[in-house]
């Protein structure tokens, strides 16, 4: 097969990079033996195979005069085909380049795309394979700026980018990057008043051959293809200036863009999956392997681990981050399953080489980083042990407070510690109350809706007889399960819905809303929607609960607007320097400090909680004078307030038995409705 000709090269930067007269490719491989771009047509057509003449170190290269951006392209390796040793290489094997900054589509399942198990399988993989393409990400962003939210002013709205606007009204081009883009779409984000917009996986993936069999997609995305490219099916236009000038539109609102990213693990499964890129680039050094190097360890659940002990590993999942950072413009990361991210070999480390290199990093540790804080790896649950400036993903949070407004006995005590920023298991190293990511619903579990629905998850949909998704997941159905027209359940739930979302803007720490939840999305009791791309999984916005979104909205707007509900430091009850008044009181319903014995009576159902600005503020940041909290998962109940000095009263300005009701001055004594919450605020008058 001849083609054009292929000069040395440098072998920096790695992937392909057009220079204004050609293309350079530089790949990594430490154990191949010959490495060879292969050139495509526009039809997908393989025109010429043209091994790298040069290697430096680890690194092939070669440069192809007269290239332009638009090529397509794929890699195929040459080198042992030795299990027992770690090797899979096949030159039968069409291979993406890990560095890709763009990809023509999938994955066509056919058992050509398989390396073989113990022999080589010697079918062409070539025409079953997306292919790469040359790109240009150079991208004009104006004079816009990115917001850079603080993490105490943050508010974090988790989304995926179909499910979001598939069904948004006058969305233009929905269900991809540009629908976000959108006006109709910004117009939400930016009256619901959050700051920053967490993207489930939007890098390339692949849709696993045992859900095409079921005629089901991976709607999710945890399953990563390319590190580099965007997910083609978010473009409408097949062009990576789509998801910029997404983050450009969005920045411009003042709303930052968080990625989902899938750094533990590849989409090519384990011994029996497909040889798609890194398994035929280089098996032995891109994943961990255990002592039988036929086997991956597989510390998430997918059938590899991804080997960031190795330096050539671990610089792909640095440059991919500042990638996305800096030329794709985005401001933050969320890591799944951060804990295999940290393990080495003596287990999981704090201190691991990916920690030291994204912390030292002068682009990436001025990133906002989130932590999903486990795995199912030995020693996997790591909540509260990550390094600063990370912040993690609060399972107890959402927990807690899902068992404290089920009634759960024995509650309270839980519920005060999350309101005030868990910090037993935070306050530590320098961290601040915003390390705990707060959420009480995520992509992964019900919806806010379904959680005050639905007792029985009701995965039928997902086609593996309802044994998938959590099992126990401290929800409610009020007597029914699903929908009903009881209104007395109906209006049950409500209230359930409110106290809680009441319950996540009150609380030290960064809050994090699920898309959808704010309008009584529901996923019909599917707790694991990872494979829905559907009405199931894409957001209902036709039946919208208007009132409940307004209601969110004022509550977001009532946390910008009062500091105490959002700081950088722990509340733990201690005499401040400017006033010598405590930071925290904790209250009984009848006006007196809780004591011991209240702390220890399980069937105890009332919290009440005076805030401050906390002790050891600087005194430059000392402002507003206290809020009074009181949770009620009980009866009504006669409450109490706190004395104030004069000139001072409380005014109550959120009730969540009473939504639409103004704020309004009270007397030191009022009547808390049952199964609710107040939030009064210390205020001249």
């Amino acid at each position: 097969m001849t083609g054009p000709e292929i000069l040395a090269g440098h072998a920096a930067p790695l992937g392909a990079t057009f220079d204004g007269d050609g293309v350079n490719f530089a790949v990594f491989s430490q154990h191949a033996e010959a490495v060879t771009l292969c050139l495509f047509d526009e039809h997908g057509t393989e025109s010429a195979r043209l091994p790298l003449p040069e290697r430096d170190g680890d690194i092939w290269h070669g440069r192809v005069p007269g290239l332009t951006p638009g090529q397509l392209y794929g890699l195929r390796a040459d080198g042992p085909f030795a299990p027992r040793d770690g090797h899979r290489f096949n030159p039968a094997k069409l291979l993406i380049d890990p560095y890709a900054r763009r990809l023509t589509g999938h994955p066509v399942w056919h058992d050509a795309l398989m390396g073989g198990a113990e022999a080589p399988d010697e079918r062409d993989s070539a025409r079953f394979m997306p292919k790469c393409v040359v790109e240009d990400p150079s991208y004009d962003w104006g004079r816009h700026s990115a917001p850079d939210w603080p993490l105490e002013e943050s508010v974090i709205y988790e989304a995926h980018v179909k499910g979001l606007t598939k069904r948004f009204p006058g969305a233009d081009h929905a269900g991809h990057f540009l629908a976000l883009a959108s006006d109709p779409v910004l117009e939400h984000l930016v009256k619901l008043g959050i700051t920053a917009i967490e993207l489930l996986p939007v890098q390339a993936f692949l849709n696993d051959r045992f859900l095409i069999k079921k005629g089901l997609v991976n709607y999710w995305g945890y399953q990563t293809l390319g590190f580099f490219a965007p997910e083609p099916r978010y473009l409408s236009q097949g062009r990576l200036w789509e998801f910029q000038y997404m983050v450009a539109r969005l920045h411009s609102a003042g709303i930052e863009v968080i990625l989902d990213v899938v750094y533990n693990h590849s989409c090519e499964g384990d011994e029996n999956g497909p040889t798609l890129s890194f398994r035929g680039l280089d098996n032995r050094s891109y994943y961990r392997l255990h002592d039988d190097k036929r086997y991956y360890i597989n510390d998430t659940g997918t059938g590899n681990t991804l080997n960031l002990e190795h330096p050539m590993v671990l610089r792909m999942v640095m440059d991919s981050l500042r990638y996305w950072a800096t030329t794709m413009g985005v401001d933050g990361f969320r890591f799944d399953l951060c804990s295999t991210l940290g393990r080495t070999s003596n287990g999981f480390d704090a201190n691991s080489a990916f920690f030291k290199a994204i912390r030292q990093d002068p682009v990436l540790a001025q990133k906002k980083l989130i932590a999903e804080p486990w795995d199912i790896g030995p020693g996997g649950y790591q909540l509260g042990s990550y390094p600063p400036p990370f912040a993690e993903w609060n399972d107890q949070y959402r927990d807690g407070v899902r068992r404290f407004w089920r009634g759960d006995v024995g509650h309270v005590p839980v519920l005060a510690d999350r309101i005030t920023g868990s910090a037993g298991h935070f306050d530590h190293s320098g961290r601040a109350p915003t390390a705990s990511v707060n959420l009480l619903t995520a992509h992964d579990g019900y919806t806010l809706t379904d959680l005050v629905s639905y007792v029985e998850r009701h995965n039928e949909a997902n086609g593996e007889d309802n044994r998938d998704g959590h099992g126990e997941n401290y929800s409610d159905n009020f007597g029914v399960e699903g929908p009903t027209d009881n209104e007395e359940i109906l209006a049950a739930r409500a209230l359930r819905r409110r106290n809680m979302m009441a319950t996540l803007l009150f609380s030290q720490g960064t809050p994090m809303i699920l898309a959808g939840d704010e309008l009584g999305n529901s996923q019909m009791g599917n707790n694991n929607a990872y494979a829905q791309d559907n009405e199931i999984g894409w957001i209902d916005w036709e039946n919208a609960d208007e009132e409940f979104m307004a209601f969110t909205r004022g509550l977001i707007s009532f946390r910008k607007s009062h500091p105490i509900l959002r700081q950088k430091r722990y509340l733990h009850s201690q005499p401040r320097k400017v006033d010598g008044v405590p930071d925290l009181f904790w209250w009984r319903p009848d006006g007196t400090e809780m004591t011991r014995a209240d702390w220890t009576n399980g069937h105890l159902q009332v919290l009440c909680a005076e805030l401050r600005i906390a002790s050891g503020t600087p005194r430059y940041a000392q402002r507003e004078e206290a809020i009074y909290l009181a949770f009620n998962a009980g009866d009504e109940v006669q409450l109490t307030l706190p004395g104030l000095p004069d000139g001072f009263r409380w005014v109550r300005h959120v009730d969540t038995a009473q939504p639409l009701t103004p704020a309004e001055p009270m007397g030191l004594s009022l009547s808390m409705a049952a199964h609710s919450v107040l939030a009064l605020v210390e205020e001249p008058g």
